[in-house]
């Protein structure tokens, strides 16, 4: 994906997720929670396109699941764990949960772990700007910008100018073996 696709996806998703919220119980209840480090941008960009849809501007948080994830036994090294910022209360809302890639599962199965210990939502919609295939854990997203079949030896990385990117680009390469 190159930007402008990258934004058009956005702007779709933006309407997808604003219908929904209209749908099914009022905007006023959604807020938005980017997952540390792909989707806090994403997240960003999708609480501006909905604000302008909606009329409200979501309250919007960010967490880090370096402490939550379930493979810290096996890389053997301290994690390395950034800012969690969730302000606003989660019981009762309908929080969408963004992300860059969805790929095992494992990322989103942390984060709501770490979500929970917030309170306890309403709901949660997963967002993802690309949807890549290969789970390793029942979990599906809600609202999908993009599908990819990448190998399981295949690197799926979405740049975005925010993170110091050049251009904004979904980028998918071969891992040497």
């Amino acid at each position: 994906m190159n930007a402008a696709e990258i934004d058009r996806a956005l702007d779709r998703l933006a309407a997808e997720v604003a219908a929904r919220a209209r749908a099914e119980d009022g905007e006023k209840g959604l807020a938005i929670v980017g997952i540390r480090r792909g989707g806090v941008h994403l997240a960003e960009r999708l609480r501006a396109r909905l604000a302008n849809r909606i009329g409200v501007t979501p309250p919007a948080g960010t967490i880090d699941i370096a402490l939550y994830r379930d493979d810290l036994d096996e890389k053997g090294a301290v994690p390395v764990v950034g800012p969690t910022d969730v302000r606003f209360p989660v019981d009762g809302k309908t929080i969408l949960l963004v992300d860059d890639v969805l790929y095992t599962g494992r990322t989103v199965r942390a984060a709501l772990d770490e979500l929970v210990d917030f309170g306890r939502p309403r709901r949660v919609w997963l967002l993802v700007l690309v949807d890549r295939g290969g789970r390793e854990l029942p979990i599906a997203a809600d609202f999908v910008g993009t599908r990819l079949s990448a190998a399981p030896q295949d690197d799926v990385q979405v740049r975005l100018t925010e993170a110091g990117a050049a251009a904004d680009a979904v980028i998918v390469t071969r891992r040497p073996s």
